[in-house]
């Protein structure tokens, strides 16, 4: 989809003409993800992020807050119990 905005110049001469798109597109997915309007994987895909890494950069360039709550934490327990597990059986 293609949006035609007006901006102000007293707005504009603080960019650079060049990456003003690229600029604008980065801050509405970052407003995005602040409000929890996409996901952390959509941010890769809009952006064309290379990795999940290269995402965790970006949002932490742009002191975007990451989401993670109780439920998160409590899954990433079970899979380090399980990968444990699973590790402790392999070695024996």
């Amino acid at each position: 989809m293609q949006i035609t905005i007006d901006l102000p110049d007293e707005l504009i001469q603080h960019f650079s003409r060049d990456g003003l798109a690229r600029e604008i597109l980065e801050a509405l997915v970052i407003q995005a993800y602040q409000t929890e309007k996409i996901t952390h994987a959509e941010v890769g895909q809009i952006l064309e992020l290379p990795s999940r890494w290269a995402v965790d950069a970006f949002l932490k360039q742009h002191h975007a807050d990451f989401h993670y709550d109780k439920a998160d934490l409590e899954r990433d327990r079970i899979t380090l119990q399980q990968l444990r597990a699973k590790s402790a059986n392999s070695a024996s």
